[in-house]
C-alpha cells in the first residue's frame, strides 16, 4: 500500500498575527489558525472528523476538540517536537486512506515569546524528567536546552568535515534575504556574513544569528481525500511521498552526532514519491539553527555527507540562487514559536499554489518539507506536488 496521491492539503493558514502577540494563549492560537485554514479550504468546521495536534504543556487533541466544539472520529496527539505536524500529515493520510476520517485538521499554536516573558527565566535550563538518561548523564555536565546540544553536534561536524562558521552564516544571510521578501517576517533588516560572525555567541559555535527566533504564532492545515480534493476552490497540493523516523531522544543515544533521522524519513519519502532530488523545485527544512538546515540537506541526500558547508556557500539557497530554500524567511528570520514544522508546511503549500508574491519560486511544482524535532531526534519528510 502507498499513500501517494491518496490525499491533498486543501487549506493552510497562520493566525491573524504572528511575532509578539501577548493577548493570546496557545489554545487561542490553535483555534484561530484552525478557523483561518478551514476558511482557506472552504470547509465548515462541522465537517471536520479528524483532529491532529501537539503542543508543549500537554496540549492534547481532546483539549483542542473541547475548545473547538468538535467530536472527532479520529484523533492523534503524536508529539515529536518540531517535526510533529509534518508527521501528522502522514498519519492523517493513513487515517483517510483507511476510511477512519474524511476531513483532517492539523493545528499548532504556541506563545514562545510571551510565555517566556510571563514566567520569567526558568533558572534550570531544559526541563528534564529527573529519572531519564538526559537528566542523569547530560544535564549535570552543562547540556541543557537546544542551543547547547545542537552546538555540540555542530562542533563535531566542524571537526570531522572542516565546516566553518562562515558556511553556517551563509544560511542565516540567505534566509534573511527571503524574509525581506515576506511582509510577515519578524526580522527583515539587512544581514551580512560579517554581521553574523560579529554577533554575540549563544553557545559556541553559534552566534545569535545562527539561532532561531522565539515568537508567538499558530498555524493549521486541512487534509482531505483525493475525490474531495478535486472539488475544492483552490488548487490541491498532493502528498506524493512521506516518511518519519526517530533514532534517539538525548545526545547519549546518538551513534553519530553528525547524523539525523532525515536519512531514513527522506529515503522513504523519495521512494514513495518516485522522484529524484533534481526534480525538487523548492525545499523547506527546519532551521532551528543554521547547522540544522545544513546537516539536513546532507542527510536528505542533496549533497554528500560532510559537504553541506560548501553546498550552501555563495548564497546558493538565497533568492536568485539555484537551490531555493526556506523561502518564507525560516525559523531564523520569519517566525519560530518553539515548534516550527507547521510553518514550513504552510509555506510549501503556498509556493505550490503560486501564492507567495515577491518570494514566489517560478514554476514550482514539487516541494520537499523536512521538519526536525527534539535533539535532532525525530524527523518527518513530505514530498508535495501540484497539478
Amino acid at each position: 500500500m502507498t499513500l501517494k496521491n491518496k490525499v491533498a492539503i486543501v487549506g493552510a493558514d497562520e493566525t491573524d498575527e504572528i511575532g509578539i502577540v501577548p493577548d493570546m494563549t496557545p489554545i487561542m492560537m490553535h483555534a484561530q489558525a484552525a478557523r483561518n485554514a478551514l476558511r482557506d479550504a472552504g470547509i465548515d468546521k462541522s465537517e471536520v472528523d479528524g483532529v491532529f495536534t501537539a503542543g508543549v504543556g500537554g496540549m492534547a487533541s481532546t483539549q483542542l476538540c473541547e475548545y473547538l466544539g468538535i467530536v472527532p472520529k479520529y484523533t492523534d496527539s503524536t508529539m515529536t517536537g518540531g517535526s510533529s505536524f509534518v508527521i501528522h500529515v502522514e498519519h492523517a493520510a493513513a487515517a483517510i486512506a483507511a476510511g477512519l476520517c474524511s476531513v483532517a485538521l492539523i493545528t499548532h499554536g504556541e506563545t514562545g515569546f510571551s510565555a517566556r516573558n510571563r514566567r520569567g527565566p526558568r533558572g534550570g535550563g531544559f526541563m528534564f524528567d529527573a529519572t531519564l538518561p538526559a537528566a542523569q548523564f547530560e544535564a549535570p555536565f552543562g547540556v541543557g536546552g537546544a542551543p547547547s546540544a545542537y552546538s555540540m553536534a555542530a562542533m563535531r561536524h566542524m571537526h570531522e568535515y572542516g565546516t566553518t562558521s562562515e558556511q553556517l552564516a551563509e544560511v542565516a544571510v540567505a534566509t534573511r534575504k527571503w524574509a525581506q521578501l515576506n511582509p510577515r517576517a519578524f526580522m527583515r533588516d539587512d544581514l551580512t556574513i560579517d554581521d553574523v560572525l560579529a554577533s554575540r555567541y549563544v553557545s559556541y559555535p553559534f552566534h545569535i544569528f545562527d539561532c532561531c527566533l522565539v515568537t508567538d504564532a499558530g498555524g493549521a492545515v486541512v487534509v482531505v481525500g483525493a475525490d474531495r480534493a478535486r472539488e475544492m476552490k483552490k488548487k490541491p497540493v498532493w502528498v506524493l511521498g512521506s516518511g518519519e523516523a526517530s533514532t534517539h531522544q538525548s545526545l547519549l543515544g546518538m551513534d553519530d552526532v553528525t547524523r539525523t533521522p532525515a536519512r531514513y524519513s527522506g529515503k522513504a519519502a523519495f521512494e514513495m514519491a518516485g522522484v529524484a532530488h533534481a526534480d525538487i523545485d523548492v525545499v523547506e527544512v527546519y532551521d532551528s539553527f543554521t547547522y540544522t538546515a545544513m546537516v539536513t540537506l546532507e542527510e536528505l541526500g542533496f549533497c554528500a555527507k560532510g559537504e553541506g558547508g560548501p553546498f550552501v556557500s555563495n548564497q546558493r539557497t538565497a533568492p536568485g540562487g539555484v537551490f531555493p530554500m526556506n523561502t518564507n524567511g525560516g525559523g531564523l528570520s520569519y517566525t519560530h514559536p518553539g515548534m516550527y514544522g507547521m510553518f514550513i508546511l504552510i509555506e510549501a503549500v503556498r509556493q505550490l499554489r503560486g501564492e507567495c508574491g515577491a518570494r514566489q519560486v517560478a514554476g514550482a511544482k514539487l516541494a520537499l518539507v523536512n521538519a526536525t524535532g527534539g535533539m535532532l531526534s525525530a524527523t518527518g519528510t513530505l514530498i508535495l506536488g501540484a497539478d
